[in-house]
């Protein structure tokens, strides 16, 4: 199988994974998220020759990933303000997203998105497909191209202002990704901003 087909392969995989995920009424939803992540993850690693050269730990990861995730959050708290006073449905969307923390006791919630759920994603949105697509267009290019589909998984969701955040972070991690060469900081800064943002601090 050629790269292309690979790439397009585990795009498609992910696109029906967020379905089930998001719109299957199946076990608890933190159980089918955790699931989806996972198997993206896997597959994506399966597939780099490579794949130690994603891990390489440094001094300022921990830096980086820490301040980010606290930057993404300051980002959203402001937008959130923002949002509730131009867009009428806000608030009613981004109580929707929070209805799904009843379904799990918030630790578990914090442990499944820092340890499993975010890094999952980073290992494959940005450690997998928008290294992939680096190798066939611009920086630029697959910044843009990976943070629209992104955002496009999670039309699943129905949800406008979940999908315009996607869109946010996508482009952000994104961005952090491709000025540090390394999915380690993008990974903290996605698993630490999840635990602030769903568990810590929620922006009701």
């Amino acid at each position: 199988m050629s790269r292309s087909a690979e790439l397009i392969g585990l795009i498609v995989l992910a696109f029906a994974l967020w379905y089930f995920a998001f719109q299957v009424e199946l076990w608890n939803f933190w159980a089918r998220l955790s699931l989806a992540a996972a198997t993206l993850a896997t597959s994506a690693l399966m597939l780099l020759s490579d794949r130690a050269k994603l891990f390489q730990v440094r001094g300022r990861d921990l830096v980086i990933g820490v301040a980010s995730a606290l930057v993404l959050y300051g980002v959203f708290w402001v937008g959130r303000q923002l949002a509730v006073t131009i867009l009428p449905f806000a608030s009613e969307q981004i109580g929707a997203v929070y209805a799904q923390k009843e379904q799990l006791d918030p630790v578990w919630i914090g442990l499944l998105l820092f340890f499993l759920v975010g890094p999952s994603e980073e290992i494959f949105w940005r450690g997998f497909v928008q290294r992939r697509l680096s190798e066939r267009f611009s920086p630029l290019g697959a910044l843009l191209t990976t943070t629209a589909l992104y955002a496009l998984v999670h039309i699943w969701t129905l949800n406008l202002i979940l999908i315009l955040a996607a869109f946010v972070v996508g482009l952000f991690w994104g961005w952090l990704y491709q000025h540090e060469r390394n999915v380690i900081p993008v990974m903290l800064s996605h698993a630490l901003w999840d635990v602030v943002i769903f568990v810590l601090w929620p922006l009701m």
